[in-house]
């Protein structure tokens, strides 16, 4: 078995050929942010001139360490700002360019790495004939902490600027793994999915990728006096003041800098839902909110397969989870999501933490993805799914929550076992409609496969994919739901531009 070996614009990789897929592992895709890169702008990586190989993992992004066996498989990654390596899986036959698959895994901008035992790609590239590609970014404050108003070259956004870094690698590289930067799809799930609509709106990323998987997470940001204030907030707990000596930023211990920003979350928020890193609308990367872009044709053309779980807020809510009242919960998702007054549309739920999962699944998934998939129509094909997916009896999967379908959409069934659940046939062949019906997208831009015809998403029919037992289209699912969410310009998110973050 001969090993496979790729040649990019910065060297030679030598890979593994496993299981008839070859794969690639730990790519740098741009130069170490440290030092005086740390904040900044991510810049190329440096060449090699030896065959370097490229069968191991590379660190992750700094965050809290995983405290459970399901992250990271039970196993103890390295954490390091030098982090910004990818991963590509391609099919071990030659042929024809293949679609290529961009993954953007999510942990609520804080957690995660493309090399997560879930993301495994080699399933997916097999069954589908596709590239795919997983990528790490940085995350927390060493990602999302809004400086670029200090000067000195310290940059905001910069986790979305290494997501585009790695598209950029892909566009200038990926033909050398088999794959045809003509037909790049990104797909991505909950702060993957949300950094994914930034990037449609983003100038930046324009030209990088010609369709979009979102899942489990729309349009999400920061006004810019919001950054500013948490970043004002991080640097006092780093005892810096915005107007002081900010060099110190280049030479502080990461450790540090990783405890200040917990300190300050937990100060801010206590236990509430909050995200204090996330993008940020400002001048030089993100200069208009993602959903007032898309709604202005900033992804036109891209076409989009979005679509939600039916009980994502029971990952967040549940019964023998203790946490803030119905009231609290309310006015942290008014924080969350820039609604002036949520009480209004709160009223048709139960206060009790069933009532508030419900209300999160709503609004802050179903309801945002839906105004998202609306502002897309009529700029590019759109398609809408849901997943409903349930394990009877299971204590977390008895719901179909935030984030349970990936490993049907991988086709990483083996890791159920996790869970403590054993695979069956229905998982296998839900996981089968999955993989066919997003590769199927990556292919020629629309989900339909054979045997599954899958209809587009438009405000007369609203059709939708219900994955579940059984794998069908309904119309407009939840009319009254929806009609409810949507049916108070005060209660729901307005334009943009005349929205109050509060």
């Amino acid at each position: 078995m001969t090993a496979p070996l790729a040649t990019t614009l910065y060297g030679k990789l030598q890979g593994a050929q496993e299981d008839g897929v070859n794969v690639w592992r730990g790519i740098p895709f741009a130069a170490p942010p440290v030092g005086k890169l740390r904040f900044r702008a991510p810049q190329p990586p440096q060449s090699w001139s030896a065959v370097r190989d490229a069968l191991e993992f590379g660190p992750v992004s700094h965050q809290p360490v995983s405290t459970s066996g399901t992250r990271f498989g039970g196993l103890s990654p390295a954490y390091s700002e030098d982090c910004l390596y990818l991963n590509v899986w391609s099919p071990a036959a030659e042929g024809e360019p293949l679609p290529v698959m961009v993954w953007i895994h999510g942990g609520t901008f804080v957690t995660g790495a493309g090399s997560q035992p879930m993301f495994d790609g080699a399933n997916m590239a097999r069954n589908g004939k596709v590239v795919l590609v997983t990528v790490n970014y940085r995350l927390g404050p060493f990602g999302f902490l809004h400086l670029s108003p200090l000067g000195g070259g310290l940059a905001s956004n910069v986790g979305l600027l290494d997501q585009i870094a790695a598209l950029e690698w892909v566009q200038g590289n990926i033909a050398a793994f088999g794959g045809d930067p003509q037909r790049v799809t990104v797909f991505g799930e909950s702060a993957g999915s949300m950094s994914i609509a930034a990037l449609l709106a983003m100038p930046a990323a324009k030209g990088q990728f010609a369709a979009a998987i979102m899942e489990s997470g729309a349009a999400q940001s920061l006004q810019p006096q919001q950054g500013e204030e948490i970043a004002a907030a991080l640097l006092a707990e780093l005892g810096l003041a915005p107007g002081g000596d900010l060099a110190l930023l280049d030479t502080l211990p990461a450790a540090r800098i990783l405890e200040a920003g917990a300190r300050m979350t937990y100060k801010l928020s206590g236990e509430a839902l909050s995200m204090f890193f996330q993008p940020v609308v400002e001048p030089s990367t993100l200069p208009v909110e993602p959903a007032e872009a898309i709604a202005s044709g900033s992804a036109s053309g891209i076409s989009l397969l979005i679509g939600t779980n039916l009980h994502e807020g029971n990952l967040f809510f549940r019964e023998e989870r203790p946490g803030e009242s119905f009231d609290q919960s309310l006015k942290s998702l008014e924080l969350l999501m820039g609604i002036e007054d949520l009480a209004e549309l709160a009223k048709g739920y139960p206060k009790s933490w069933e009532g508030q999962a419900e209300f999160l699944t709503d609004l802050f998934f179903w309801g945002s993805s839906i105004a998202l998939a609306e502002s897309q129509l009529g700029l590019a094909p759109v398609w809408m799914y849901r997943f409903d997916w349930t394990v009877p009896g299971h204590p977390l999967l008895e719901k179909a929550v935030h984030g349970a379908e990936i490993l049907y959409v991988f086709g990483n069934l083996h890791l159920l076992k996790h869970y403590g659940l054993t695979v069956t046939p229905e998982m296998e062949r839900l996981s089968e409609a999955m993989q066919m019906t997003w590769t199927a997208f990556a292919h020629r831009s629309d989900p339909s496969a054979a045997g599954l015809a899958w209809p587009q998403y438009t405000l007369t029919d609203r059709a939708t994919l219900i994955f579940d037992q059984e794998v069908r289209v309904v119309q407009d699912p939840d009319q009254e739901k929806r009609t409810r969410l949507f049916s108070s310009a005060s209660s729901w998110p307005a334009p943009a531009a005349s929205r109050s973050r509060g």
